[in-house]
């Protein structure tokens, strides 16, 4: 690990790791100011994925 290991976990500790949106005519049906983000805690990371369930 490196020295942005301790801060990485608090910080995804305080994220959320799931999250439901629900989709109208086929579209997200966010607010105006509403917006889906995916961010690293960590400055140097490996590969990742992400995955969608979509039912």
């Amino acid at each position: 690990e490196g020295p942005d290991d301790m801060p990485a976990h608090i910080k995804a500790a305080l994220t959320a790791v799931s999250l439901s949106i629900p989709v109208s005519q086929g579209r997200l049906a966010l607010g105006t100011w509403q917006g889906v983000f995916l961010w690293e805690h960590r400055h140097h990371t490996g590969k990742r994925q992400v995955l969608v369930h979509v039912s």
